[in-house]
């Protein structure tokens, strides 16, 4: 007869505790990038100036409303591996490796922050793909993945409008 394992909230998905910690940390990293990107983003898109208002301010809105939407894919996995997802300012700010901007930059000054910021994105994203992969977690896998492919091709069209 087979063990009853509802009785508690225990995880046995296929993954070690250890594993899913480690995954953990990583996927907190990159929950806390990627809201400071939101909020950079979203302050841009407030208070851009300039020439290039209408383009950048749309574009800004899509970026940003798309970033959105990932906090809660990468929360919800943190969730599915069984421990709390950070949440709060302060947790942000120790956990992620992008910086506040301070004041109200040109817009293409905007730009570069953006696309810094795409890019530490995407490089906190792919510090925890080989630790993902190691673990067979292939759902996280997958987040990375897909993550990667945006910040990538967001930085790629970003740096484009800098170009003379």
């Amino acid at each position: 007869m087979a063990k009853n394992r509802l009785k508690g909230a225990e995880i046995d998905i296929g993954i070690s505790t250890e594993d899913r910690a480690e995954i953990v940390e990583g996927l907190s990293r990159l929950l806390a990038d990627s809201f400071t990107l939101y909020l950079m983003t979203h302050n841009f898109h407030w208070n851009v100036t300039g020439p290039q208002f209408n383009s950048l301010h749309l574009m800004f809105m899509d970026q940003y409303t798309e970033q959105w939407n990932a906090l809660d894919v990468i929360a919800e996995r943190i969730r599915a591996l069984g421990f709390p997802a950070p949440g709060t300012f302060k947790e942000f700010l120790k956990l992620a490796s992008i910086q506040e901007v301070e004041g109200v930059p040109k817009a293409a000054e905007m730009i570069r922050y953006l696309v810094n910021a795409q890019e530490a994105v995407a490089r906190t994203a792919r510090q925890l793909l080989p630790i993902a992969d190691t673990a067979n977690d292939q759902p996280t896998v997958d987040i990375l993945t897909q993550r990667l492919e945006i910040h990538e091709k967001t930085a790629w069209m970003l740096r484009s409008l800098l170009e003379e």
